[in-house]
């Protein structure tokens, strides 16, 4: 099979992996969630932060692998600035204002700050769209608790949706898509969020609407809440999920636009981000007792199945199906 992927699929046991199974232990401690060890190297920064987006950014052309490297390491130090232990708030505003400085065309020794700035030149990001991602992560120093989805939305749409928006001026996809890219950002975010239920309380933040939380009967997330009202707990969170399907379906609407190269590293993503809302769909608590996760290899071996795909002539269209197998569209 001859393609021009442009990719960089070098042998799956030359990959360093920090996770042998496809879960990890739910450990929160400052080594492995907060005060990371610093790095000042892109491919350090992006490998650590995150496997699913790391390894599937590894099917991208070389150049646009680059500029999502630089994207990402961007919002991942703002990220962890605000969900350090204890949280570093002086050290997030002060990435704030040295992006701020750069932005206004001074020099700095801050390299992801400065290639992010280029990138966000060279590509034309909105303003609004930075401004949004800043006031988000800011949020976060100050805010705990969301009362409604409308609420909740405001966050989500600035730590997550204009990254989607970004990543589309990243890949010179037409405008057409954004409103799906704004769902594929949106979908997974909230999908971190189920995940990370038990973390966040440790941050002492819940980011589902107490509305929300009230409708199924319970005051809050914590584990013995989630013991005491095992019935509750569980329909909650697959309610979730369900607003997950929701909008996952409405970001694969956009794929269409995102020509072959790209859209396996596009896919690939997507699909974990679904398997790990089909794992914590089959048992919520275990949100409880294990990090959710991908392993290097999955995320991979998924990139190889899209790429076969992508590439075969006779390959009829899919529907996914969240909960069970993808239906052969007739």
């Amino acid at each position: 099979m001859s393609t021009k992927l442009g990719t960089n699929l070098t042998p799956l046991n030359t990959y360093r992996t920090e996770v042998d199974s496809s879960m990890a232990k739910n450990v929160y401690s400052s080594e492995n969630y907060g005060n990371r060890t610093s790095t000042t190297n892109p491919d350090e920064i992006f490998r650590k932060g995150s496997t699913t987006y790391y390894y599937s950014t590894k099917l991208f052309p070389a150049k646009i692998r680059k500029e999502v490297t630089q994207l990402y390491n961007f919002v991942r130090i703002a990220d962890n600035y605000v969900d350090a232990v204890p949280q570093d708030t002086e050290g997030f505003m002060d990435f704030k204002n040295e992006y701020y400085r750069v932005r206004d065309g001074k020099t700095s020794d801050n390299e992801v700050i400065t290639e992010f700035v280029d990138l966000s030149n060279k590509k034309e990001f909105k303003t609004e769209w930075i401004e949004a991602f800043l006031y988000s992560m800011e949020m976060d120093t100050r805010k705990s608790t969301y009362e409604d989805l409308d609420e909740l939305d405001t966050y989500l749409y600035g730590s997550a949706e204009v990254i989607g928006l970004m990543m589309n001026k990243v890949m010179n996809i037409d405008s057409n898509a954004d409103d799906s890219a704004r769902y594929l950002g949106k979908a997974m975010q909230f999908i971190n969020f189920i995940r990370d239920i038990d973390e966040d309380l440790d941050l002492k933040r819940t980011y589902f609407p107490v509305e929300d939380l009230e409708a199924f009967g319970l005051s809050g997330l914590t584990r013995g809440e989630a013991r005491r009202k095992p019935k509750q707990f569980k329909a909650f969170i697959r309610s979730q999920i369900h607003l997950y399907f929701k909008w996952q379906k409405r970001a694969e609407l956009g794929f269409e636009f995102i020509p072959k190269n790209m859209r396996i590293a596009v896919k690939t993503a997507s699909d974990m981000y679904l398997w790990t809302a089909k794992e914590i769909y089959k048992n919520p608590f275990i949100v409880y007792d294990l990090k959710i996760k991908p392993s290097w290899s999955k995320v991979l071996l998924n990139g190889l199945k899209n790429t076969v795909k992508a590439y075969n002539p006779f390959n009829r269209s899919r529907i996914p199906n969240p909960l069970g197998e993808e239906k052969t569209a007739l």
